[in-house]
């Protein structure tokens, strides 16, 4: 085992992760320095300081991460319309580079020889996280706890807990339902009785943190509109606001008409499937108001070339590959394309559906002269019989 003298923890204050803590002071009689992002989980983390002086942490940081985090990683990611395998939004994936970065950046501040995270050994956690760690830090030394303890069931880690007096929270002390993961862009539900992709979600109303089910969202649908500039939303209802408060204020609009649901079985990047329960109001709302304002905004040729490389895009974010070359190339393009994305979109919401009610921009290239059913002075309808016939020569000539 490699000498470490510091490392620094992703730490959310929670029983894994303080179990965690624990075992890294234990294993490796290290100094362990904790770092708590805060990117919208909704829970107030300041039991996470006390928790982690409690266990004798000299150095604590807890940083506010949710401007930086929506701005940064969700509005970039949001500009490429990414989706992995069609649906899924990407909430959990686009989170994990961002806290991995800042954990090398304190590991710097600090004089860490090491960063460790709470990720288990089957998932794609460890894959984003460490991606992220050896892209900033190449030397960097990773401490995976699951891949390395002997802590393999629930009933084990509780065990260990009260043999160290670290408190378990109520609830925790026996077989959870799910386990949970959230921001602000999203949360997360896998586990337990939802590992059997034939279980609906139990007591699903009790279960859901951002939104209520559709059946008991408002009978009446619900108006909004979303202002772009160059790709991403800067306003809601005609209200500025900045990236984590439009977000913020989506999620509300969303979660309230029970827009956002989703459960998926996705295919893991180490190669196994898993089935997730994910709620993403505002992120859903946002998709379907940038492709509208995009409908009019970019030529087709841009548009189409876009789609195509969407799900590559997606699957670097999905497998861990935000700080990659090919990544960091795709964006330049996509934000290329962002330059004339501006204009407002109307949209309706009303029991868990987005509907796109109109769109209007001063860079629109849909132009009404040319669509029209009536009389106009700027197509010739006769050139389209050339144009066809060019098109139709070489099936023409392929019929021998």
């Amino acid at each position: 085992m490699k000498k470490i003298n510091k490392v620094v923890l992703a730490y959310s204050g929670g029983l894994d992760t303080s179990i965690i803590l624990r075992w890294l002071q234990d294993t490796y009689a290290c100094e362990v320095v904790t770092f708590t992002a805060d990117i919208g989980q909704g829970e107030e983390l300041e039991p996470a300081r006390a928790k982690a002086e409690m266990m004798g942490v000299k150095e604590i940081f807890i940083d506010d991460l949710k401007e930086e985090f929506v701005r940064d990683y969700v509005f970039p990611m949001f500009r490429a319309n990414a989706l992995y395998e069609g649906v899924y939004l990407l909430g959990t994936s686009i989170a994990r580079p961002l806290i991995a970065k800042r954990q090398i950046e304190i590991a710097r501040k600090v004089g860490a020889d090491a960063v460790c995270h709470g990720a288990t050994g089957k998932g794609n956690d460890q894959v984003r996280f460490e991606l992220s760690y050896y892209a900033l830090q190449p030397d960097i030394h990773v401490i995976a706890p699951w891949r390395e303890w002997e802590l393999n069931s629930r009933t084990q880690m509780i065990e260990y807990a009260r043999e160290h007096q670290i408190p378990i929270p109520k609830g925790k002390d026996g077989e959870a339902p799910y386990s949970m993961d959230a921001n602000l862009l999203h949360v997360s539900y896998e586990g337990k009785m939802l590992e059997d992709p034939w279980n609906a979600p139990e007591h699903d109303d009790s279960m859901f943190r951002l939104t209520v089910s559709p059946e008991q969202a408002p009978d009446k649908a619900e108006i909004i509109e979303i202002g772009f500039l160059r790709g991403d939303a800067v306003s809601v209802n005609g209200v500025a606001l900045s990236p984590a408060s439009v977000l913020t204020k989506l999620n509300e609009l969303g979660g309230k008409h029970g827009v956002g649901r989703l459960d998926l079985v996705e295919n893991r990047y180490v190669g196994m499937k898993s089935r997730g329960i994910y709620e993403t109001p505002g992120g859903t709302v946002l998709l379907a108001a940038h492709r509208a304002i995009e409908s009019i905004t970019l030529d087709r040729g841009a548009a189409h070339l876009k789609d195509e490389l969407m799900p590559r895009y997606a699957e670097m974010i999905y497998n861990g590959y935000w700080f990659s070359p090919e990544r960091e190339m795709l964006q330049v393009l996509i934000d290329k394309s962002q330059e004339h994305v501006e204009g407002t979109v109307r949209l309706k919401l009303y029991k868990g559906n987005v509907s796109v009610l109109g769109r209007i921009s001063p860079k629109s290239l849909y132009s009404m002269q040319h669509v029209t059913f009536e009389a106009d002075s700027v197509y010739n309808q006769k050139d389209a019989e050339g144009f066809i016939k060019l098109n139709a020569l070489r099936l023409r000539l392929g019929k021998r």
